[in-house]
């Protein structure tokens, strides 16, 4: 597997589950590094959530609070 290019391994986890991406990321370094992406991420979250941010952020005072370092990271606060 360690001849596979992260992004194959990345498209390879983004077919699976949120819980597989997280289990998967402690198989080796390449693995965590192909799970944390973006991409992999982003096929994770349903797709409007940039309506739901939209929503969120007209509705919220502070903006800042829906600054996110990460797709993964959204992921979780949604």
């Amino acid at each position: 597997m360690g001849l596979l290019p992260e992004g194959c391994i990345a498209n390879v986890i983004s077919l699976t589950t949120p819980r597989d991406a997280c289990r998967l990321s402690s198989v080796s370094t390449v693995f965590k590094s192909a799970a944390e992406s973006d991409a992999v991420w982003e096929r994770f979250l349903p797709p409007d959530y940039p309506t739901l941010l939209s929503d969120a952020a007209s509705s919220s005072s502070s903006s800042s609070s829906l600054h996110f370092s990460s797709k993964k990271e959204l992921y979780f606060s949604l």
